[in-house]
């Protein structure tokens, strides 16, 4: 296969897919908790031209860490398939209660970030998914250090959820595109061919994501 040489390199063939939700062209980034998804997707938007991200943490809830389906749908992907801008309140995690409204136009593509992205539910309106290949382990490791001593009884219910979630709803193995994080940045692969033993191509390298 050919290597990819950027991420403006990856953003185009992405851009280049035929739309999978009305006019948009729905791109999930999933992965563990930790693994980086969130820094990623937002330097893909920018090389995409600023093609805005929706974070699947701000659809979730202390309450329903994974069942949150329903109102992603209503109120984000069912108004951008028929062209129409979605509105949807973020979650705050510290007030645990949903915040101001927000708005969102369609757009030529749309990023979809957090655990569960590429859950079967979505995955017929994916144009694409990316999986960030960053072990489990590393993953929640890196985020039980950043949010500190305090949440570490979410940390402990959060991973037996994530692995739950995962172990009835793989996205993994769908993923067209695996991710993972070099020394010197970025590197990427296909899916298809693309195992936890089989290294990536290098792409970018102007540093790592943060977790």
């Amino acid at each position: 296969m050919e290597p990819h040489q950027s991420l403006e390199a990856l953003a185009r063939e992405l851009a280049g897919l035929p739309p999978s939700l009305g006019p948009v062209r729905l791109i999930g980034v999933d992965g563990h908790a930790g693994s980086g998804k969130t820094t990623f997707a937002a330097r893909l938007g920018e090389a995409l031209g600023g093609a805005p991200v929706v974070h699947l943490d701000e659809v979730a809830t202390h309450e329903e860490l994974f069942g949150w389906a329903g109102r992603l749908w209503a109120q984000v992907l069912e108004p951008l398939a028929a062209g129409r801008p979605a509105h949807w309140a973020p979650y705050d995690w510290v007030e645990r209660r949903f915040g101001a409204a927000r708005v969102l136009e369609p757009a030529p593509v749309v990023l979809l970030e957090g655990v569960g992205a590429g859950r079967r539910v979505l995955r017929p309106h994916l144009a694409g998914l990316l999986w960030m290949e960053t072990p489990r382990a590393v993953s929640w490791g890196r985020g039980r250090k950043r949010d500190g001593r305090e949440l570490s009884d979410f940390w402990d219910g959060w991973e037996r959820a994530e692995r739950a979630h995962f172990v009835d709803d793989p996205s993994r193995p769908f993923a067209d595109t695996v991710v993972r994080q070099s020394g010197t940045g970025y590197e990427w692969t296909s899916g298809a061919v693309a195992t936890p033993e089989a290294p990536g191509i290098v792409t970018e390298r102007d540093g790592l994501p943060r977790a």
